[in-house]
């Protein structure tokens, strides 16, 4: 399988930035996993919308959607599973 290439909206890196240490470290390694396997056990495609995708890490979700013609993913939203969606 060919690698996709990771790609964060600069929203979503600002997301990030303000969440706790230990939640950043797990959500980076996940982001990373994704560029392998954009669909790891687990994850759920969201409704109303054709190729995006959240995966959970504990209380935290990360959103992305697939382009699978050009291989790339793009990390839309990070956050608390209550906000997340929103």
């Amino acid at each position: 399988m060919a690698s996709y290439r990771l790609v964060w909206k600069s929203s979503a890196e600002r997301e990030l930035r303000q969440l706790p240490k230990e939640a950043i470290i797990k959500l980076l390694a996940l982001a990373e996993s994704l560029s392998q396997n954009p669909f790891p056990a687990g994850v759920k495609k969201l409704q109303g919308a054709k190729y995006t995708f959240r995966v959970r890490s504990g209380d935290y979700r990360l959103v992305y959607e697939v382009q699978g013609n050009e291989l790339l993913i793009q990390i839309i939203r990070v956050g608390h599973r209550r906000e997340v969606y929103r």
